[in-house]
């Protein structure tokens, strides 16, 4: 079994419980494409099937559910076929072959004005190109999906200016997109998305144009906007410090194929293989494993007096009270004693991460 499938057969949830489910996705650009799909043709690697037939694959037997509340972030390098999965949820992109299921709906077997219907109410996308109206103030342009659905103009501003508050722009509402700076407009797009109180916000590298300082901030006002709001996302991002920040589990993509889904701790603890290893290779261990990756089994013998943590507790964030203990921490899930970790543990991580450094 390859190691897209490995991973693709082990999704987080049923699908009957998913706020987006994807089986078997296929996007093949070219002439024929339909008819690679289920023949050997389909096993071939990019490379060898564009040289072969011409086609290109952009998306490549892709299967994964989200669950409700999720963040979801799909990551890859330039070319990985992750903007054209995300287009292909929406049918931006029509697929060559494959179901995905949103809000109980079959999207590829949707008819157009059912599309509509779950474009206006169910699903929602940000760009990284705003996309906003440059005649259109920011309320205007906040309330324009809500001016499609046909909500008459007292109705769609109020309720705009509702989500203008919601995302930090209380006060720009009479502006245009051009008085703005480039983490404003992208904060009206997030506001225009989020108007139309979609159960499922899909994010298409939103914030790879921003300055580092405007993206971080973008980033945290994402995460802000989750808590607040519990609201699905997908998120496509090239940059795996922003899917180790934003990911409750990352799907990494090459070539329109799955290599690894997992939590950030799963995905930097144990990489699928040597081009995940690669990936995570300069990320601050310390910062994404969880004490669960460094703790060993207990003993009989082991003190019963050291600290009590989580299993799920960030390696930095135990370390300080760790190593400042008589007695080694104890591990638990729940009320169940599930390891221990002692002051080496926790130094094999910080040394090793001060090597990779220098």
């Amino acid at each position: 079994m390859s190691v897209a499938t490995e991973h693709a057969a082990e999704p987080g949830t049923a699908a009957e419980e998913s706020a987006l489910s994807v089986r078997h996705l296929w996007k093949i650009f070219g002439k024929g494409s339909g008819a690679i799909i289920g023949t050997p043709d389909a096993d071939l690697s990019r490379a060898e099937l564009k040289e072969k037939t011409g086609c290109v694959v952009g998306v490549k037997d892709v299967s994964f559910d989200v669950a409700p509340g999720e963040v979801f972030v799909v990551m890859g390098l330039s070319g990985s076929g992750k903007s054209t999965l995300i287009r292909c949820l929406t049918r931006l992109i029509e697929p060559t072959s494959g179901q995905t299921i949103i809000a109980g709906q079959d999207v590829n077997q949707s008819s157009p004005a059912q599309l509509r219907e779950l474009r206006r109410h169910h699903a929602s996308m940000v760009f990284q190109h705003f996309g906003l109206l440059p005649h259109k103030q920011v309320i205007d342009n906040v309330a324009y999906g809500l001016e499609i659905r046909g909500l008459g103009k007292k109705e769609r501003r109020a309720k705009a200016g509702e989500v203008v508050d919601l995302v930090g722009l209380s006060g720009y509402e009479h502006s245009y997109p051009d008085q703005l700076s480039g983490g404003m407009q992208q904060r009206v797009g997030l506001a225009r998305a989020l108007a139309g109180d979609p159960s499922l916000l899909l994010f298409d590298e939103p914030f790879s144009a921003l300055d580092p300082l405007i993206r971080r901030d973008m980033q945290n006002e994402v995460i802000r906007l989750h808590h607040e709001l519990g609201k699905t996302m997908v998120f496509i991002t090239h940059d795996l410090q922003e899917a180790l920040k934003l990911g409750d589990r990352i799907l990494i993509l090459r070539d329109g194929e799955i290599v690894q889904i997992g939590a950030p701790a799963e995905v930097v603890g144990a990489p699928a293989d040597d081009y995940v290893k690669d990936f995570v290779s300069e990320v601050p261990r310390s910062h994404v494993l969880t004490l669960k990756w460094v703790m060993r089994d207990p003993r009989p013998d082991d003190s019963m007096e050291g600290p009590v943590m989580s299993s799920d507790t960030i390696v930095r964030k135990a370390a300080q009270a760790a190593l400042a203990a008589a007695h080694p921490v104890r591990v638990v899930d729940g009320d169940r004693l599930v390891g221990i970790v002692d002051d080496d543990a926790i130094l094999r991580v910080v040394v090793a991460e001060e090597e990779a450094r220098s």
